[in-house]
């Protein structure tokens, strides 16, 4: 809702200053009144929208609490009230706060949060329209509390899964920066004047290059670093690049499983709390984090509004598990496809977990692999020089 900064005159002929919320300049000009408040100026400033975008450990929070105060029967303006109160980090405090605020003013929780721009997923915002909509909010919120929570577990267990292998990447690059800037120069010092081999000149043309041009190396580095994240947000790059993950030979099998999961997880959420299929497929497709999978998504959701059944739709799409097309014929035949969604999400879920576990897997030997190529090139090309040496002195 719009904010207004405004000049008044109050009963006393005295100039009172201030801002008030209002729909429009008609509904601030009625509010000025009811207060004996005559308007003299008054302009619309921009309400700052909170940058903070809640992560899914603080999404689950949120509507676990949400979730337990409904079900006891306190209102959602007092929920919010006791949300905004608790020990919370200073920006969620204000996303609370602003929820408080718009509520009181006699928006649902659902537009509330809407005004805050990305604070909330769009999932959320759905979900809690759809069970205000149907008078069971606090069955939503219970169900969005389990959906994001595993959601954070998932993230919480790639994260630690992958810190071994970012540990192997920091240490490869120190030790190469290590081996070519103070090892191999003094090392090849003693090579001067002789005729050394290829390799070996090649690695003292690297190792030169690094120690007198290194912040060439530094910058080189970073350019490529922003180049790649700039050509990610190019639509076509992301599309290929995306599709060339799924079509990595071990990899892309554990990713389709991954993105199956997380693609089961949400329609079950979205299906069982009411949004029409239509509608839920299209909010799900822009939560599966590939835009490959993500394009598909136009021809399904046509399909299935020309009457086309979901199976046979996402059996077109390539990016998920085979069974998962053949798990919601089974749910389309059965009539119980709501009750089918949900135990594939739950099968899936435990999937992604071990797939992503695999991965982590295939990514700990390639950085060992990497390592030991950097290290025994580079063993290489000393033992070649040495032996070059000894040949050509007769040693």
């Amino acid at each position: 809702m719009p904010r207004f900064t405004y000049s008044a005159i109050n009963l006393t002929n005295e100039r009172v200053h201030g801002e008030l919320d209002a729909r429009d300049c008609d509904d601030l000009r009625r509010l000025l009144r009811a207060q004996d408040l005559v308007p003299e100026k008054y302009k619309e400033i921009e309400d700052k929208i909170s940058v903070y975008r809640m992560k899914a450990n603080d999404v689950g929070e949120f509507s676990r609490q949400l979730a337990g105060m409904l079900a006891s029967g306190i209102t959602i303006l007092r929920a919010m009230e006791i949300l905004k109160k608790r020990d919370f980090s200073p920006k969620i405090v204000t996303v609370y706060a602003k929820l408080y605020r718009d509520v009181q003013m006699g928006h649902t929780l659902s537009e509330a949060m809407r005004l805050q721009g990305s604070t909330f997923p769009e999932l959320l915002v759905n979900m809690y329209a759809s069970g205000e909509a149907s008078g069971q909010l606090d069955r939503v919120a219970e169900k969005m509390a389990v959906h994001y929570e595993k959601e954070h577990r998932l993230n919480s267990r790639a994260k630690a899964a992958m810190t071994y292998p970012m540990i192997l990447l920091v240490t490869t690059i120190l030790v190469v920066i290590l081996l070519f800037t103070l090892i191999l120069p003094n090392l090849f010092s003693a090579f001067e004047g002789f005729e050394l081999p290829t390799v070996t000149r090649v690695m003292l043309t690297i190792s030169t290059f690094m120690v007198n041009y290194w912040y060439v190396v530094v910058i080189g580095i970073l350019i490529l670093i922003l180049g790649f994240q700039m050509l990610l947000t190019i639509n076509s790059v992301r599309y290929q690049f995306d599709k060339m993950k799924l079509k990595m030979a071990k990899a892309g099998k554990l990713l389709k499983i991954i993105y199956t999961a997380r693609f089961a997880r949400t329609l079950s959420s979205l299906y069982s709390s009411g949004i029409p299929m239509i509608r839920a497929l299209e909010i799900t497709s822009t939560i599966i984090n590939n835009k490959y999978i993500a394009e598909q998504f136009h021809d399904v959701v046509t399909n299935v509004r020309n009457g086309d059944p979901l199976s046979s739709s996402i059996e077109k799409v390539d990016g998920f598990d085979k069974k998962l097309a053949t798990t919601i014929m089974i749910g389309e035949e059965s009539g119980r496809l709501d009750s089918m969604l949900e135990s594939t999400a739950e099968s899936f879920d435990y999937e992604s977990e071990v797939a992503l576990e695999k991965l982590v897997q295939l990514i700990q030997p390639i950085m060992i692999v990497i390592m030991a190529a950097i290290i025994g090139a580079i063993m290489l090309a000393v033992m070649l020089a040495i032996m070059s040496i000894y040949q050509t002195t007769g040693l």
